[in-house]
């Protein structure tokens, strides 16, 4: 199954690392995306498709406190992938480790959940609507 249309969509997601230059080989490894400097140092901006739809709009940034005396690790977002399974390797071969081995949802897909080399979680998902 593809991911339902719905009326709102995730327009942007910030990664908060301590080391920007370390997550930025990170997550161009695993996923292929680029990055452009953009405002202040440590700052950029991520493209993570390209053609006619970009994707939504993306931020690595040096970790900021929000919240004070919280440290901020970000949020949960969840990226759509080819193939789960060429993506875990990808994660574990850039650093990352696997915090949720694969599950199928049926009807759904296979996902699995990661922690970047920063501490971010984040999840893959594989779509497949013929999964069981």
């Amino acid at each position: 199954m593809n991911p339902p249309a719905a009326p709102t969509r995730l327009a942007h997601f910030a990664i908060n690392a301590d080391d920007v230059d370390r997550a930025r080989r990170f997550y161009q490894s695993v996923f292929g995306w680029t990055f452009a400097a953009w405002g202040p140092p440590g700052f950029y901006l991520i493209q993570t498709a390209d053609g006619g739809d970009p994707g939504p709009y993306g931020a690595l940034q040096g970790r900021r406190t929000l919240v004070p005396g919280e440290r901020m690790n970000g949020f949960e977002c969840t990226i759509a992938v080819e193939s789960i399974d060429a993506t875990g390797a990808a994660v574990i071969a850039s650093g990352g480790t696997v915090l949720l081995p694969k599950s199928v949802i049926m009807g759904v897909g296979a996902l699995m959940f990661f922690k970047d080399t920063e501490g971010n979680v984040f999840g893959a998902m594989q779509y497949d609507a013929t999964a069981e």
